[in-house]
C-alpha cells in the first residue's frame, strides 16, 4: 500500500505533553467492530469489557537511555570536540549497544565517545540513518548502573523537542507494570492504568497476563520509503512465558477475548502465535510489519494510544479495524480534541468484522 495513504493532518497543539493526572482520567475513543464511534474515559474500561476477557499487558520497564556524550578532538584529520546525543536502542550483549546519534556524520568507526569520567564507547560500526554500534568500556551490571547515573528518561523526539526532561517524568514515563529493564520508550498505552483501575477490572471479572517487549527507539523512526513494502522494521526482543501462553491459550479456547494493552503486547503474542488462536512460550526478535490485509491469530480487541501520521502504529491499527474506519476515527479525535501520542489519551478498539 501507498504510505501516503496513512497520513492525516495533526495540529500541534493536540500534541500532549503531560499524562492525565490521574493516569485513568484519560478520555478514550471506543471503536466498535461495526465502526462505530463512542467517546468514553479510561474509567469506563470495565463497563466496556465482560467477565473473562483477559489483558495482556507488556512488562518492560524503561531505562535512561538517552545519553549526551562528546567525541574528543581527533589527534589525525583535523577537527575539534564534537557534543553528541546518543539514544541506545538494542542491546547487543553485555557491553555493547546500537544507538542513534546526532550528529552521526560526525562519527567514525574507531571513534571513542566520553559520557562521563567512568564510562566511555567505541564505535565499532556505523548503518545508515545514525545507527551506529558501541561498545562500552565497562560490562554488565557495572554498565547498566553506569548508564542509570548518565542517562535520562528518553521521551519521545515530539516531546523532547518541546520541552527538557524532568523528575515528573522518572515517574510519568513508567507503567504500573513495570518490572523487566530494556526499553528506551514506554509501552504508552500501560501508562493509563492505576491500582483503582485494576481493582474495578478485577471486580468486573477481567482476567490479566502479562508479557514482555523491549521497546526500541526505531518505533519512532518515520517510515521513509513510498510503499509499505518496502519498509524495514527495526526489530525488539519479545518474550512468552509458559503462564501467559498457558492463560492465553485457555482463552481462546473458551471463545473468551484477548485484548493487548499497546501495540507492543499485540506484536508480542502475535509474534509467538503457531497458528490461529494459538500461541507458544518462547523468546525471539521481532520484526513484525502489520498492515491491512494482514491476519491476527490471537488478537480481538486493543486499547492504545494516538499514533503518528504515516506511522508503522497508525498501519497497525488500520489493519486491526480497517483504514477507512481509522481515518474517520482519527479525524473525529481531532475535532473532538483528544490528547495525542505518548502521554495522550486511549482507544479502544475492536477488531473489524
Amino acid at each position: 500500500m501507498r504510505v501516503s495513504d496513512f497520513d492525516f493532518h495533526l495540529p500541534e497543539e493536540r500534541i500532549a505533553l503531560r499524562p492525565a493526572r490521574p493516569r485513568d482520567a484519560a478520555r478514550m475513543l471506543h471503536v466498535a467492530s461495526n465502526g462505530v464511534l463512542a467517546d468514553r474515559g479510561v474509567r469506563d474500561l470495565p463497563d466496556l469489557l465482560q467477565p473473562g476477557d483477559l489483558m495482556v499487558f507488556n512488562d518492560t520497564r524503561v531505562i535512561p537511555a538517552a545519553l549526551k556524550g562528546v567525541r574528543p578532538a581527533r589527534a589525525v584529520g583535523g577537527g575539534g570536540p564534537v557534543e553528541l546525543e546518543v539514544n541506545l536502542h538494542k542491546r547487543i550483549d553485555a557491553s555493547a549497544w546500537r544507538a542513534f546519534v546526532r550528529p552521526a556524520k560526525r562519527l567514525r568507526t574507531g571513534d571513542t565517545i566520553t559520557f562521563s569520567e567512568t564510562l566511555t564507547a567505541k564505535v565499532t560500526g556505523k548503518s545508515e540513518g545514525g545507527d551506529v554500534r558501541l561498545v562500552f568500556n565497562v560490562t554488565g551490571a557495572a554498565l547498566d548502573a553506569a548508564i542509570a547515573v548518565a542517562g535520562e528518561m528518553p521521551l519521545p523526539p515530539y516531546i523532547a523537542r518541546k520541552r527538557g526532561v524532568d523528575e515528573q517524568d522518572e515517574a510519568d514515563y513508567q507503567t504500573l507494570f513495570a518490572t523487566h529493564e530494556g526499553s528506551v520508550a514506554a509501552p504508552t498505552a500501560g501508562l493509563h492504568f492505576t491500582p483503582e483501575l485494576m481493582a474495578a477490572l478485577d471486580a468486573r471479572g477481567v482476567e490479566q497476563t502479562r508479557v514482555t517487549l523491549h521497546v526500541g527507539a526505531g518505533t519512532f523512526l518515520p517510515v521513509k520509503s513510498d510503499d509499505t513494502d518496502d519498509h524495514q522494521m527495526h526489530s525488539e526482543w519479545c518474550t512468552v512465558s509458559e503462564q501467559a501462553a498457558a492463560a492465553i491459550n485457555a482463552a481462546k479456547a473458551e471463545g473468551r477475548r484477548v485484548i493487548p494493552v499497546g501495540t507492543t503486547a499485540l506484536r508480542t503474542i502475535e509474534s509467538l502465535a503457531s497458528g490461529p488462536g494459538v500461541i507458544k512460550a518462547g523468546s525471539r526478535d521481532t520484526d513484525i510489519f502489520l498492515t491491512p490485509g494482514s491476519s491476527f491469530a490471537i488478537t480481538d480487541m486493543l486499547m492504545t494510544n494516538f499514533h503518528l501520521p504515516k506511522s508503522t502504529l497508525f498501519m497497525l491499527v488500520s489493519a486491526l479495524s480497517g483504514l477507512d474506519v481509522m481515518q474517520r476515527a482519527y479525524a473525529h479525535a481531532i475535532a473532538a480534541e483528544y490528547r495525542f501520542y505518548s502521554y495522550g489519551d486511549a482507544c479502544l478498539l475492536e477488531r473489524r468484522t
